[in-house]
């Protein structure tokens, strides 16, 4: 704990003992978080002292009121500690894979502002594409740098399970954000309920065909948020026998698999006619809906992922009919709060299963929330992320 030095008037603080409702602990805590305008104003400018003073308080109990005043270095002047919670030294790692989308920038951004509001050392680590090995990689790194705290997305559960396994044993907390592993031993997930955004896309897919025709989605199998979102579409479809999923395209991290695939789905005739692709990750939507628009077809279903400015554009242009909106931000920024205070606040043990304790303080899941966006709403949208833009 950092701890700096204000100058105030012994008599100030007399003064203020006399008050029954300023004990010492109190008058204390007040110092600390500089929320005493009583004190603050009798205080004098630290330029105003030729004494400059650091330290650290190693702990033991606080000097009551009398006992500061003893310390004064004049018959004036009285330095008192006022310590911080946060430091530079703690640092706080996301790790997570297909770092150049925009989908991740959004969310380094929002774990980058809760960092500085809270003063501390953030890093990203992870591969610019969609590479779970090189996910791997990167958690061991960070683990190896002892940090406070490790935020990460998932890319492939069945590999990364015994990574955020180990750094929980030797130490780190680590939290899940996006995409989960929820049989590791990380202590909660936060982002989307996956599943229920599933349901959502289609819900609004059984509207638009009717309840029945084929359906195309691109995803990542083996990518645990991905599969819970298709499964969320296979629950609603279970419901509607005539509409099928005529397949699940792997685009294996590169959305140019997603075009090349429309455009030859788009070929088929009669039975095997498409009626809708749906993209289950943020980078195929724009290209799916390209590959639309080249072959001049305007009686396809498209629903997208996420709200990137092309998404978005391609929804008021027509070719997108909706968008499932996810919070990156703001899983990236209430990551960090959360495991900040696990570190300033450390369970007994990290690798308690505090899903089945009924009295924990910590949560299974928190959702961050969806929505779904098309022509009645993406101008709300829209302008919001311009305005983070700026």
């Amino acid at each position: 704990m950092f701890c700096s030095i204000s100058v105030i008037h012994p008599q100030s603080l007399l003064d203020i003992e006399k008050q029954p409702e300023y004990t010492s602990r109190y008058f204390w805590e007040g110092l600390a978080s500089d929320a005493r305008p009583a004190v603050t104003g009798a205080g004098l400018p630290l330029e105003e002292s030729s004494l400059t003073v650091a330290t650290t308080l190693q702990g033991g109990s606080m000097p009551s009121v009398r006992k500061l005043v003893a310390l004064a270095v004049s018959p004036a002047l009285l330095l008192v500690m006022s310590c911080g919670r946060h430091s530079q030294s703690e640092v706080y790692y996301l790790v997570a894979a297909n770092l150049s989308l925009p989908y991740w920038k959004t969310a380094i951004a929002g774990f980058t502002a809760a960092g500085a509001r809270y003063k501390v050392t953030v890093k990203t680590a992870g591969p610019d594409d969609y590479n779970p090995q090189a996910e791997l990689d990167e958690l061991n790194h960070a683990v190896a740098a002892k940090p406070a705290g490790i935020l990460i997305s998932v890319a492939d559960e069945a590999l990364l399970k015994p990574g955020i396994d180990a750094a929980v044993q030797a130490g780190v907390p680590v939290l899940t954000i996006d995409s989960d592993a929820p049989t590791s031993r990380r202590l909660f997930f936060i982002g989307t309920n996956n599943r229920a955004a599933g349901v959502l896309g289609a819900d609004r897919l059984v509207e638009k065909l009717g309840g029945k025709g084929n359906v195309v989605f691109f995803s990542m199998p083996g990518q645990p948020n991905l599969d819970e979102r298709l499964q969320g579409f296979k629950d609603v479809f279970a419901t509607h026998p005539d509409l099928k999923i005529l397949d699940v395209v792997n685009i294996k991290g590169d959305a140019r698999n997603a075009f090349d695939n429309t455009q030859q789905y788009l070929t088929q005739t009669g039975i095997a006619r498409v009626a809708a692709f749906v993209c289950l990750e943020a980078s195929s939507g724009k290209v799916v809906a390209d590959a639309v628009r080249r072959q001049k077809v305007t009686d396809r279903v498209v629903l997208a992922w996420d709200v990137e400015q092309d998404t978005l554009a391609e929804i008021k242009d027509g070719t997108i009919e909706a968008t499932v909106s996810q919070k990156p931000y703001t899983m990236g920024f209430v990551g960090l709060k959360e495991l900040d205070e696990i570190f300033h606040n450390k369970p007994k043990s990290l690798t308690k299963d505090y899903e089945v304790d009924a009295f924990s303080e910590y949560p299974v899941f928190i959702d961050t929330g969806t929505a779904l966006v098309d022509k009645a709403n993406v101008e709300v949208y829209a302008k919001s992320a311009t305005e983070h833009q700026q």
